[in-house]
């Protein structure tokens, strides 16, 4: 048996295909706020401020999956144009 047929069967994989940029953010989320945790932990901050930090982690890890999908779309537009236009002789 394949593995990548394996891997491709679990619900979260056919999730995470369904829904890349959701499966990004939250993935690229997950490693930016442990890095924050792990760095930040003797900083003595409050507990309002570790919620808003994070909270701005969050944003800053979905902002980073949102512009990079922009060269996607070009791509995509590129493509499209590259199928509109007659081949040239």
């Amino acid at each position: 048996m394949n593995v990548l047929n394996v891997l491709t069967n679990l619900p979260l994989v056919r999730w995470m295909m369904h829904h890349p940029r959701l499966a990004a953010w939250i993935v690229l989320s997950l490693g930016m706020v442990i890095l924050l945790v792990i760095e930040a932990r003797d900083v003595g901050l409050l507990p309002t401020q570790w919620l808003a930090i994070i909270a701005a982690t969050v944003l800053v890890a979905g902002a980073c999956v949102w512009i990079i999908s922009w060269e996607d779309q070009d791509e995509d537009q590129d493509e499209a144009e590259a199928e509109a236009q007659p081949p040239k002789s």
